[in-house]
């Protein structure tokens, strides 16, 4: 194969790409020419070498991950691809071949600017969105959305778009064109990233900043390009501008104001309301006793009375007689007066939140009367066991359908978490630990052996119907709580589960096996359709791993190969949520059992609950 049309001189490689080499670009201009690159490699071409004398010499390397091309700046490298190959079927003219080679580079390093550079000049339209190139590039902007707070913040992206967007740099009716293009992706990634990462855009004033800069600049541009028009009627549907933000006094084009008005006319009638934000919600833990607590879910403007109002229902004290009391330091306490906020801003509570006698004015102590525990022992035994795990599905549900999957982002690169950030993945932990702990003090504050042996049986249907509901977060929870070495050093009460609810804990248990990198519920998790509800300690494992075992940065660049990694870890969240046939997983629970499931009482002392165990069964 020969090189034609001047296409040697084109492209002047170093050395024949052996294997482990790398091709470097030199120039800038060079970058636009990896789209030929790729062409060639989809025509089966070879990489020949370019020597100033002598003949020329083909070279393959035996593996595509072996070849790399860099992109300096400088003296400097500032973008590197990997060439990446897939089999695909196709006939080759004149070739007699069946089998041809699509190769392609995809970008595993660089700087924050040039990925983004890359991302916007590899961006397809909507023509092309089907298309195999089209997905890639698609999938390319899910990565560096989902994770681009690891490597630049918000402000800077906004001023790096606005810049990729005003920028000028072609001429003639070609580059008019070119131009125009460029423009249309910049909208089409602000559309993606606003409507990936709205809540927390929300209130980030850069970014309210940003686009009413866009806006102006994009209705200053319908005059050049008209077909822009599309586009400012999404930014208005989307953001919710008003027409000052293009039509005031800092406008270049104030004489426009008529053919403005009439846009936004037409805009008015595409205008929908945007949903109402979702209060956030939050789990509070109201001490009842000096280690145990009631578990609330309550608004993050919750006032101290409507706190106490739902502690004192639950313990089934008036509300009169019990006052509400933080501790904000050892030693420390602060009375909260009814109307006050138990909540700071950042979604984090006062201090340890306690409930006390107003008459004594010391912490309840409600675990000293054994007719008020077998009280509470006939309570959860009259339930209904399919109830009781709809009503835990159906708060699970509820939350983690409010997580967001760059939350795991977040949560991951902690020198980037925001408190306020992480409220829904945080919730969703702190709900498996609650429901691990409930069981362990449901168990040991039972003091009757064939009442205990009940509890056992009613929790193992629970986990079973659980795991049914496609509930793996208390699935996981109830299992381990049984397993918990306070409630598993009960022989007696063991001795006496039927078999049968032996063989069943037992099958149920084996999903929970951790060997093998915990492969039998990752089985048995990957036949459940969506939606369903993930038990996340361990995917923050997973993503723990790939942070920890791979730098995020070579040489000043950003490693887009972890990156990449993390952000499909993260659209799990988004495949488990979706519902395409729209069966939910939640269903209609009785109020009684509902508020039992909402407002969980458990001990959260380790040593008590040990003491409490060995109560019930001394040591032979």
């Amino acid at each position: 194969m020969s090189w034609d049309c001047g296409l040697k001189y084109m492209f002047s490689m170093s050395p024949a790409l052996q294997q482990g080499n790398k091709c470097i670009l030199h120039d800038k201009e060079e970058l636009s020419r990896l789209e030929m690159v790729q062409k060639l490699a989809k025509d089966g071409c070879r990489f020949l070498q370019n020597h100033g004398k002598g003949p020329e010499v083909t070279s393959e390397p035996q593996s595509d991950e072996a070849v790399r091309l860099c992109v300096r700046e400088r003296g400097h490298d500032v973008l590197v691809f990997q060439r990446v190959s897939s089999e695909l079927t196709a006939s080759v003219r004149g070739g007699g071949r069946d089998e041809a080679k699509n190769r392609r580079y995809v970008v595993v390093s660089g700087t924050p600017e040039k990925i983004l550079e890359h991302l916007l000049n590899g961006l397809t339209l909507e023509d092309d969105r089907g298309t195999t190139q089209g997905k890639e590039s698609e999938t390319l902007l899910d990565d560096f959305l989902l994770t681009y707070p690891v490597f630049m913040s918000t402000s800077d992206l906004c001023q790096a778009l606005l810049g990729h967007y005003c920028t000028k740099r072609h001429r003639g009716k070609d580059g008019a064109q070119e131009a125009l293009g460029r423009k249309q992706k910049v909208l089409h990634l602000v559309s993606q990233w606003t409507s990936l990462c709205r809540d927390f855009l929300r209130e980030d004033e850069n970014v309210k900043v940003f686009l009413k800069a866009l806006y102006r600049c994009v209705y200053e541009d319908l005059y050049e390009h008209p077909t822009l028009e599309k586009e400012v009627q999404e930014l208005q549907k989307l953001y919710q501008l008003h027409r000052r933000h293009a039509a005031d006094d800092e406008s270049p084009h104030r004489n426009s104001k008529t053919l403005f008005h009439q846009l936004s006319l037409k805009e008015s009638r595409l205008r929908s309301r945007s949903p109402q934000r979702r209060a956030k919600e939050v789990l509070c833990r109201v001490y009842v006793t000096v280690d145990s607590y009631l578990s609330v879910k309550v608004s993050g403007g919750a006032a101290a009375q409507e706190l106490l109002q739902a502690v004192a229902e639950r313990i089934g004290v008036p509300q009169a007689e019990l006052m509400l009391v933080a501790i904000t330091f050892p030693g420390g306490r602060l009375l909260l007066q009814p109307q006050d906020r138990v909540f700071s801003s950042s979604l984090r509570s006062v201090g340890r939140l306690h409930v006390c006698r107003r008459d004594l004015g010391e912490v309840l102590n409600l675990f000293t009367d054994n007719s008020e525990l077998e009280q509470r022992t006939a309570h959860l035994l009259s339930l209904n066991t399919w109830d009781v795990a709809v009503a835990l599905t159906s708060f699970d549900w509820t939350i983690f359908t409010s997580m967001h999957e760059q939350e795991l982002v977040y949560f991951t690169f902690t020198r980037h978490v925001c408190s306020n950030q992480n409220t829904a993945l945080e919730l969703l932990l702190q709900r498996c630990n609650e429901v691990q702990l409930w069981v362990m003090t449901e168990v040991l504050l039972c003091s009757t052996l064939c009442k205990r042996v009940q509890l056992i049986k009613k929790f193992i249907k629970i986990a079973a119907h659980c795991k049914a509901q496609k509930n793996l977060n208390s699935f996981f929870a109830i299992i381990m709580g049984l397993n918990a070495a306070a409630v598993s050093r009960l022989s007696q009460t063991w001795e006496k589960i039927p078999g049968k609810f032996k063989r069943l804990f037992s099958e149920l248990e084996t999903v929970t096996d951790p060997s093998l990198n915990h492969k039998a519920y990752r089985d048995s998790f990957k036949k459940m359709k969506a939606p369903k509800i993930p038990f996340l300690p361990l995917l923050l494992k997973d993503i723990t791993f790939i942070h920890e075992g791979n730098r995020t940065f070579h040489d000043n660049l950003v490693n887009f190969e972890k990156l990449h990694m993390i952000a499909d870890m993260a659209r799990l969240i988004r495949q488990c949520q979706a519902d395409p046939v729209g069966n939910g997983i939640t269903q209609k629970s009785s109020s009684e059992v509902r508020a039992y499931v909402d407002n969980l009482h458990v001990i959260d002392n380790q040593q008590t609950l040990f003491e409490l165990s060995h109560r019930t069964e001394p040591r032979a």
